[in-house]
């Protein structure tokens, strides 16, 4: 087992990593920028190491700075948290390189499924469904029409290299497809720097439905079953819950029997989510995976009483696996809580947080790093917490993600807080019928 392991994160995630360790009995050490001097993380790592100034290119997304601050302190792990650095191929490698245990997928993995295209292609080859569409890039306008036509409007167009819903467009017809095509190109070459495109089939009242998985250097996997993800906005994730209330028996068995192909099918070492869409007849597809933890792990944690962090820990240092794949045996739910203001186009609101009270009881989980004094920096994502709560049924968990949020205070700045809560009171949420466009179609 690992002696000491830095985390190259912030925030809740380097938190959630910390806490684990600490019950684990291995060191931890913190990497932080000037502007996350007073954040939580730093205060219960037992060390700390500033890696640079508050932007994220010269901190957190600094190669150099982190692998030095592994050397001095001697971790003999990284592990990566989600976002940044997580599912860069090349610093795997160079962990690698260094003989630091990267705790997350190897370079090579990370390539194959860090391209969508790429992705699409290993997946069509190990029989995953994939949804219907170009055979990886499309190089030129004249091929994306003709493609199109052939398979029928509605289409998507996606951003090889995308994520955060960038580079991506829905064509409902012909005559929006070469403005849409200018755009997505535009948009993806400014926040990836590339501009290669793929055309898919668009999916009808799709819900966004993925699987946690876990594999291991012995060539074991299986399946953690489902979290329900459809509740977005700008293809970012509000809320998720396990089961899915779209969910049947059949169909949790066979999505999980194909992100098991998928796991093995690249001998995949880690833990992952392999995300799938999922249409009104129930047929599923792959969209691409996550190479990392998720940001909405702690849903799966609490339904089947499993610590994601550990297991991954466990995995990186060659502990097999069980191999048991898992049903949920509770309902859960979690609402991210954004520094964002959700009445003005969900614009982030950082600033100094004047007081905080959160919640508690059976069945109630947060995960954050703020406390009152804390200011949240203008400088990364606007998420500062996540409220999870589980309960033996939907309606339970429901009633008590209400009282919850009621209770959740955080003065100072606009949160989503009251977002969520005129959620919880919707009609559709609550008979769980919703799909990923259910932000486009109700105000709130």
């Amino acid at each position: 087992m690992f002696k000491k392991i830095l985390i190259a994160n912030r925030g809740e995630i380097a938190l959630r990593v910390i806490n684990t360790c600490k019950e684990m009995g291995i060191k931890t050490v913190a990497v932080y920028s000037t502007a996350d001097a007073e954040s939580l993380h730093v205060k219960f790592a037992d060390e700390a190491v500033c890696i640079g100034p508050p932007q994220s290119s010269d901190s957190y997304l600094s190669i150099p700075n982190i692998i030095a601050a592994a050397e001095i302190t001697n971790s003999d792990a990284i592990h990566p948290g989600y976002g940044f650095l997580a599912e860069n191929s090349q610093f795997s490698q160079i962990c690698h390189e260094h003989e630091i245990k990267f705790i997350g997928a190897s370079s090579d993995m990370i390539n194959k499924m860090g391209d969508k295209a790429v992705a699409k292609e290993t997946m069509k080859k190990a029989g995953v469904p994939v949804i219907p569409g170009s055979d990886g890039i499309i190089e030129n306008f004249d091929d994306v029409k003709k493609l199109a036509n052939k398979m029928g409007y509605p289409v998507m167009l996606k951003a090889s290299a995308g994520g955060g819903g960038k580079g991506m467009r829905a064509v409902w017809n012909k005559k929006d497809l070469q403005k849409s095509w200018n755009e997505a190109k535009k948009e993806a070459l400014a926040g990836f720097g590339n501009d290669d495109m793929y055309l898919e089939k668009l999916i009808e009242e799709p819900r966004h439905i993925e699987i946690q998985v876990i594999g291991d250097q012995f060539g074991n996997a299986c399946h953690l079953s489902e979290r329900d993800c459809s509740i977005q906005r700008r293809h970012q994730k509000l809320v998720e819950e396990a089961p899915s209330p779209f969910m049947t028996d059949d169909l949790r068995n066979n999505m999980g029997k194909a992100a098991i192909k998928a796991v093995k099918s690249i001998k995949y070492e880690g833990v992952g989510t392999v995300e799938f869409l999922v249409d009104k007849h129930r047929n599923f597809y792959f969209m691409e995976m996550n190479t990392r933890i998720q940001v909405e792990h702690p849903v799966t944690e609490e339904v089947i009483n499993y610590d994601l962090i550990s297991e991954q820990i466990k995995v990186a240092a060659g502990i097999k696996i069980s191999g048991k794949n898992y049903k949920p045996v509770l309902h859960a739910i979690e609402c991210r809580i954004n520094a964002e203001d959700a009445e003005n186009n969900f614009m982030p609101c950082p600033g100094l947080i004047t007081n905080v009270y959160k919640p508690g009881g059976h069945g109630i989980r947060v995960d954050t790093h703020v406390y009152t004094g804390y200011s949240i920096p203008p400088y990364y994502d606007s998420m500062i917490g996540k409220l999870i709560t589980v309960a033996q049924t939907r309606e339970e968990a429901i009633s008590k993600m209400k009282r919850a949020l009621s209770e959740f205070i955080i003065e100072g700045i606009k949160t989503t807080i009251p977002f969520h809560q005129k959620l919880m009171e919707h009609k559709d949420f609550i008979k769980g019928e919703y799909t990923t466009k259910f932000m486009e179609e109700n105000k709130l």
